[in-house]
């Protein structure tokens, strides 16, 4: 007897859908600043391009300021993140002079920890300041939707998590063993996925625009589909069947929530998983165009010159010449 043709492959989609998402999210640039600050002091942040930054106030109280917002009062177990690394400033107290960041003397105890001892010599507050960046996909379409500051008090509610995950920054970054860069830069992973989970939680922005779509029970399956598995040949009849709707449902819907059509959110999608890959790997482009979903190299190199105005080779980091 002739065999049965297996059905398709069919790709489980997680039940919780912003959890999948939040667990796609990568950091890189990780830099770590302790900060020893005796009132009166201040400290003016300029802007952070391409960077977010975030700060936990370990001992005694101070402001941030951002321009057109009230200022916000810090004291022990605040988090906050700045996802746009927009100007900022810390100070001890109201009317305090601020120092520009760059001009303060730091204490470099390796390439991803540094110490900072500033202030007039009076009442002390030491923060943990962190500066990262998202170099993926999912992260940029998540900060996109985050307001200028999040504001949690973390040791409000069980803040054992916070405490244990500064210890262990700390002492990583002291020790210098091997493979600290990588923990480091994971640590910073939890620090800001936990402000911004506590941010989901009590927002009402947060249940707008891609967030929205990602909790919609349907296009929140479409969604997660064509993040992990960007290599499959989707199409709109095929993400339609899927997601449990008709065709011209699910193209309408979709671009509602999304902004844009799926097949144009798929190919954005795409691209940018592909840069981020062509800046950590030498793999072949022919093998990094089957990987996100294109039959030919040529095929890719064309998207990608559509989407970045550039060939993909140019943005490949340069190969670190041979030892002699």
């Amino acid at each position: 007897m002739t065999p049965m043709p297996s059905p398709p492959r069919r790709i489980p989609a997680p039940a919780d859908v912003v959890g999948e998402a939040l667990h796609q999210l990568r950091l890189t640039g990780t830099l770590y600043c302790r900060a020893e600050l005796t009132a009166p002091w201040g400290v003016d942040v300029p802007p952070l391009d391409g960077a977010m930054a975030f700060q936990i106030v370990t001992a005694g109280q101070c402001l941030l300021e951002m321009a057109g917002a009230a200022p916000l009062l810090l004291q022990p177990g605040s988090l906050t993140l700045i996802p746009h690394g927009s100007a900022h400033r810390f100070r001890s107290g109201p009317g305090v002079d601020c120092e520009p960041l760059f001009d303060l003397q730091v204490e470099r105890v390796s390439d991803r920890y540094e110490i900072m001892r500033h202030g007039g010599g009076g009442e002390i507050t030491r923060v943990t300041y962190g500066v990262v960046q998202f170099d993926q996909a999912v992260g940029r379409r998540l900060t996109a939707q985050l307001p200028e500051v999040l504001h949690i008090d973390a040791w409000e509610d069980d803040g054992s998590w916070l405490h244990s995950t500064l210890r262990f920054i700390s002492r990583e970054a002291l020790t210098l063993r091997p493979g600290g860069e990588t923990v480091l830069t994971r640590l910073a992973d939890i620090l800001v996925i936990q402000a911004i989970r506590a941010w989901l939680d009590s927002a009402p922005e947060a249940h707008q625009g891609w967030l929205a779509a990602l909790r919609d029970e349907h296009i929140g399956r479409a969604l997660t589909l064509m993040h992990s598995a960007p290599e499959q040949d989707w199409s709109v009849a095929t993400l339609a069947h899927e997601a449990g709707m008709s065709r011209s449902a699910f193209s309408a819907r979709f671009t509602e929530l999304v902004g844009e059509p799926a097949m144009r959110y798929l190919a954005h999608w795409r691209m940018g998983l592909a840069r981020t890959h062509l800046q950590q790997t030498a793999e072949p482009l022919t093998l990094v165009a089957r990987r996100f979903g294109y039959q030919s190299e040529a095929a890719f190199c064309r998207a990608f010159k559509r989407a970045f105005g550039v060939s993909p080779g140019s943005v490949r980091r340069p190969a670190v010449p041979a030892a002699m």
